[in-house]
């Protein structure tokens, strides 16, 4: 890439930040409760404070945009990992069963915490992310194990295996949460297909770590993801240690799915669309593709959610399902353009 796509790339960030504050914007204003900037500004800087302003941007509105702005980061980032690694435009962590194993784990929590979720303090909501990286692990052991052949990964059966796993996974998943009783069912009903308006500033430290610690992991193996596009004999020949490469960036991006399946259940999609949309912005260098992943990303969550939050008002539409209204057609398209070709 030369200096006019530096200029570029430069753009896009930007670009990307625009419409996040912009959502951010709508998101913090807008709702059952509105508020002008004036209000806002005060509320942040401590001028004059109004204990129902701090209680509906401090509580509900702001946790709520950050958690969407994690996730989001976090998703798009796993998607452009997984995509990297099979080297499949179509393959992302709900594709790869990663999402279902953190999601099962994450319910079964549920299943053992019944009624005591919404109470919980900080051991519980710091053991989510946990529970659910046990579970996207054991998913990712139980993929690895069937994908394995004559010692080494191979990218189709990865794809076959985890489309199996999830869907296992998901019965299991769908098993639990109709044994639950009625509340807990409601709850982990609309968790499961992804949701972030009981976001709280706990949610955001139990999540932050695992991002601060896996993404500069991921983003400083920029070059090795941009190595696995060759065929496997060259990138061994070129004395990469592919396997074990392999092994360390879906550790990664399983940790960092399951910290945002943790907070935000089963959101799908965002791994899929935002590789795809970064690689039409600034082409296919992952040292530029990672950074633009986690903007989208973090774009696709927070305006997914405020339109859920604002257009169906007073009824909430989960961020999952918006998602998913816009994700379905983009994957028909995807796979109609691969068809063509």
């Amino acid at each position: 890439m030369h200096n006019a796509s530096t200029g570029r790339y430069a753009a896009v960030l930007a670009a990307g930040i625009g419409v996040i504050l912009i959502a951010a914007y709508i998101s913090l204003t807008n709702g059952s409760f509105d508020m002008t900037v004036l209000d806002i500004v005060r509320t942040l800087l401590r001028i004059d404070p109004q204990p129902e302003h701090d209680l509906v941007i401090l509580e509900f509105r702001l946790p709520r945009i950050v958690i969407a702005v994690l996730v989001g980061i976090g998703l798009g980032i796993a998607g452009a990992v997984i995509q990297g690694i099979t080297r499949n435009g179509l393959a992302d962590p709900g594709i790869l069963g990663i999402n279902a194993g953190a999601s099962a784990a994450m319910v079964i929590f549920l299943f053992f915490y019944q009624g005591q979720v919404k109470g919980t303090g900080w051991t519980a909501i710091l053991t989510m992310p946990l529970f659910g990286l046990a579970g996207g692990l054991l998913a990712a052991l139980l993929i690895y194990l069937f994908a394995w052949k004559d010692g080494r990964l191979e990218p189709q059966r990865l794809l076959l295996t985890g489309i199996a796993i999830g869907s296992g996974l998901g019965a299991l998943t769908l098993f639990l949460t109709l044994k639950m009783n009625a509340s807990d069912f409601e709850m982990a009903v609309v968790w499961n297909s992804g949701s972030i308006y009981n976001a709280n500033w706990k949610y955001i430290a139990s999540i932050l770590p695992w991002l601060v610690c896996l993404i500069p992991v991921i983003v400083s193996k920029s070059a090795i993801l941009d190595v696995f596009k060759l065929d496997e004999d060259i990138v061994i020949g070129i004395g990469v240690s592919s396997e074990k490469e392999k092994a360390m960036l879906i550790l990664c991006s399983i940790g960092i799915v399951s910290a945002c399946v943790s907070v935000s259940g089963g959101i799908g999609f965002i791994g899929l669309m935002a590789p795809h949309i970064a690689k039409r912005l600034v082409g296919h260098f992952h040292r530029y593709m990672i950074p633009v992943c986690g903007l989208v990303g973090a774009a696709l969550v927070l305006v997914s959610d405020t339109i859920g939050k604002l257009l169906f008002a007073p009824a909430e539409l989960p961020v999952g399902i918006v998602i998913a209204i816009i994700g379905v057609p983009y994957f028909i398209f995807l796979l109609s353009r691969k068809k063509s070709r």
